[in-house]
């Protein structure tokens, strides 16, 4: 079971602006005009275009070094994440009603860098129920369809266990997690907390849409119907 982090788990946007431009500056030089928009993709191509729409030519440093910023930035706000950032709406009780499932193993797959994103999750204790060492992150320079693929890979190597589309599940809010989904290899279960709409979601080829994580029963139900053995 593979989580989607930001605007399916946690809302921390205000926060991750602040620690954009501060990155940009401590790397470029200069304040940043306007960060990309995130939209579902991996923390290493907003760094890309972020500094393309920012007028800079990005030379082989940059990613690296603008991660490391972005990182210590972040980590420098640890103080203020619970109290300026939001869980979303049912998050923790979906996240321990699907840990109750029987043979689950749940982590993340989620375009922020690791570091962060392990300090998002812990804001709200979610990463007590996360195995966050076998997720896929946004400084492996992948699109995230093949992230998937190398947290199926990582669970695999830890757990024995041959991760596939009939056992693999993925929970999050953006068309580009749908199309991960897809093409990795994944059930999908779209949760229009986002920036997508439930019609987005659902064109985009969701396997189940829910407006929100509120009904901990209903995500439970999905995962256990996306996962079951196929109807006679």
């Amino acid at each position: 079971m593979l989580w989607n982090v930001d605007l399916t788990l946690v809302d921390f946007t205000i926060i991750t602006r602040e620690a954009y431009a501060e990155a940009f500056r401590r790397v470029i030089g200069r304040p940043m005009v306007r960060p990309a928009p995130a939209m579902g993709r991996p923390e290493s191509e907003i760094i890309f275009e972020t500094l393309a729409i920012n007028g800079v030519v990005a030379e082989d440093g940059h990613l690296p070094r603008f991660a490391e910023a972005l990182t210590a930035a972040f980590a420098a706000r640890r103080d203020r994440l619970a109290k300026e950032g939001r869980a979303m709406l049912g998050a923790l009780d979906a996240l321990k009603a699907v840990a109750r499932i029987d043979g689950v193993v749940q982590s993340v797959l989620t375009g922020s860098l690791k570091d962060n994103a392990v300090l998002k999750l812990a804001a709200f204790g979610f990463d007590r129920y996360l195995d966050v060492e076998i997720g896929g992150y946004g400084e492996e320079v992948y699109p995230k369809a093949t992230l998937l693929q190398v947290a199926q890979g990582r669970a695999a190597r830890k757990y024995g266990h041959a991760f596939s589309a009939a056992d693999t599940v993925l929970i999050g809010d953006s068309v580009r997690d749908v199309q991960a989904a897809r093409i990795g290899g994944a059930s999908m279960i779209a949760v229009a907390s986002g920036r997508s709409t439930a019609g987005e979601l659902s064109q985009a080829g969701a396997d189940v849409v829910l407006p929100d994580l509120s009904d901990p029963a209903e995500v439970v139900a999905a995962v256990t119907r996306l996962t079951g053995p196929p109807a006679a």
